[in-house]
């Protein structure tokens, strides 16, 4: 069952900012979004809160929202005729949602609260939204976005965390 629970006032991104920056896997966020992005794009992220177990994303949904992820852990696991395939543990100053989110097609896993987690959600609307009125920081974001799924592609271990 999930039980999210929306704050309802946009708060401070800087707890975000901070864990992105402290955040040192390979293709990061930090290196394409600067303090004066993450700044602009704020507008445009809403936090949600989740406990743990519940779920964020549901395997064959079509959805294309981003979560970047503030505090706690998430859980990517996939589903198939065998059973459960646990495929990554995604940490504070990471994001899930990017393979759908440009592919437009149907989420390949199932990602759950492993801990009690504080994500940012950017919308695909609000996302366009963003192109128009900031177009450089709508490509940084695409930028950081392209180079965390290609490094994540590469990287056969995490391959198929591309959700």
């Amino acid at each position: 069952m999930t039980s999210t629970v929306a704050v309802t006032q946009p708060s401070d991104i800087a707890h975000l900012i901070a864990a992105v920056a402290r955040n040192t896997e390979s293709g990061g966020l930090r290196k394409f979004l600067e303090l004066h992005r993450w700044k602009a794009l704020a507008e445009y992220l809403r936090p949600v809160k989740y406990g743990s177990g519940d779920t964020v994303i549901n395997q064959g949904e079509m959805d294309r929202r981003l979560y970047f992820v503030e505090s706690g852990e998430l859980s990517v696991d996939m589903h198939t005729g065998k059973g459960i395939v646990h495929l990554a543990a995604v940490g504070a100053g990471s994001v899930v949602g990017e393979g759908s989110f440009f592919s437009r097609l149907p989420r390949i896993a199932v990602v759950t609260a492993s801990t009690d987690c504080k994500v940012w959600v950017l919308t695909p609307e609000e996302f366009d939204r963003l192109s128009l009125v900031n177009s450089g920081v709508a490509l940084a974001v695409s930028m950081a976005l392209g180079t965390l799924l290609a490094v994540r592609m590469l990287d056969m271990s995490k391959r198929v965390t591309v959700l």
